[in-house]
């Protein structure tokens, strides 16, 4: 395969356009094209044509990368698994067409996953990912809303954010007893304190992430306040 034109691309900065002779178009970085030595009339053998494609591909990834994370905050994890997500078929998409063998499928989704580390890597090192201050921002949220510590590292590890950076996070949701106390007094007002009403409002605050132990002194402080 050969290399018919190669041009920058109108409409994103640093993107080129590599058009093969059979009409397709390849899009890498300016930096793709000096790595790779690309240039018009280049005949591209196996070699050099997988290196094409790659390069191709992590400049996909890159750019989805960018968007995804101008669209909310992620994990790195978080991120790496959606890069590497295969893409379904499309519902009325030709099902004659030939599905990969199961070697060959695996190897495509290494090779991704691959791809998606390295992007994901990249994106760190641009401060566009920060899975440390990203844990602390989970941890605040779910703590402003009441939620006990169990409930905080089950979102921490929903998230798949590395345990190094949970302690550190966890420390910055501060004591959790005010946010119990209230969400006692909210429950219980009003209210006698009777056994069902207070296996209700224990089963209510496990719910929320709460441990026995907070649970047993919250309702002793609740029980000391109202006598």
């Amino acid at each position: 395969m050969k290399i018919a034109k190669l041009e920058p691309s109108r409409h994103k900065e640093g993107r080129w356009l590599v058009w093969l002779e059979d009409g397709t178009p390849v899009r890498v970085g300016e930096g793709d094209v000096i790595a790779l030595g690309l240039y018009a009339g280049k005949e591209l053998d196996e070699e050099s044509g997988a290196a094409l494609t790659a390069a191709a591909q992590y400049s996909k990834l890159n750019e989805r990368a960018v968007e995804m994370l101008s669209a909310r905050v992620m994990s790195k994890k978080e991120l790496t698994d959606k890069l590497s997500a295969l893409p379904r078929r499309r519902k009325g998409e030709d099902e004659r067409e030939k599905i990969p063998d199961a070697d060959a499928l695996q190897r495509q989704k290494e090779e991704l996953r691959s791809q998606a580390e390295a992007v994901a890597g990249r994106m760190e090192e641009l401060g566009l990912l920060n899975d440390g201050e990203y844990a602390a921002a989970i941890v605040r949220n779910y703590a402003a809303k009441g939620y006990g510590p169990r409930k905080l590292r089950d979102e921490l590890y929903r998230r798949g954010i590395p345990k190094e950076f949970w302690e550190s996070a966890m420390a910055r949701a501060g004591e959790t007893g005010d946010a119990i106390d209230k969400l006692v007094e909210k429950k219980l007002r009003g209210l006698e304190p009777t056994r069902e009403n207070l296996k209700r409002t224990a089963d209510y605050l496990a719910r929320r992430g709460y441990g026995w132990e907070e649970i047993s002194a919250a309702l002793s402080r609740y029980d000391m306040g109202e006598e």
